[in-house]
């Protein structure tokens, strides 16, 4: 895949947590616009989709094979920032269905510590428990994923 892919992939991932400039502008965190707000919803996810294939991927023909997955590869990676949020154990929960609903969610299992909001505290003996729980329930599993994946492509032609 081109660079352009994997950029695109990083951005999508991370850009739901846009949303944490609204605390200087005063949003509260309840609100649909708040942090684990809009930006965290499945709508979201895929307005940003639709944008990220139609303005990077303008080569594709629009509705082919081709750009479906591309569509749903990138709505899937911008949704997991929301349902990894469920996971964690804290914070007000995750507006998966806003603008239509504004009620916010966590999964019943939290096992991911709470990543704090400042720098400052980001940086802190804190900011390292929040890692080591992120490296244990998010790095590891993917890890295990990709290696499989990697392994069954490298192994394939050998299967058949």
């Amino acid at each position: 895949m081109p660079v352009r892919f994997w950029v695109l992939t990083i951005l999508c991932a991370v850009v739901p947590d846009v949303d944490v400039v609204t605390f200087y502008f005063g949003v509260p965190y309840n609100s649909m616009f708040g942090h684990r707000g809009i930006t965290h919803s499945l709508a979201f996810a895929m307005l940003l989709a639709v944008l990220v294939v139609w303005l990077a991927f303008r080569e594709i023909e629009t509705f082919s094979k081709k750009w479906w997955v591309l569509l749903i590869y990138f709505f899937v990676v911008t949704a997991s920032h929301g349902l990894l949020d469920a996971l964690t154990n804290g914070g007000l929960g995750v507006a998966f269905f806003a603008p239509f609903d504004s009620t916010r969610y966590f999964f019943p299992w939290r096992p991911i510590e709470v990543s704090p909001l400042s720098i400052s505290a980001f940086f802190s003996r804190r900011g390292l428990e929040v890692f080591a729980s992120e490296f244990v329930w998010v790095w590891i599993p993917t890890s295990i994923i990709v290696g499989a994946v990697l392994l069954y492509r490298r192994l394939r032609p050998l299967l058949k």
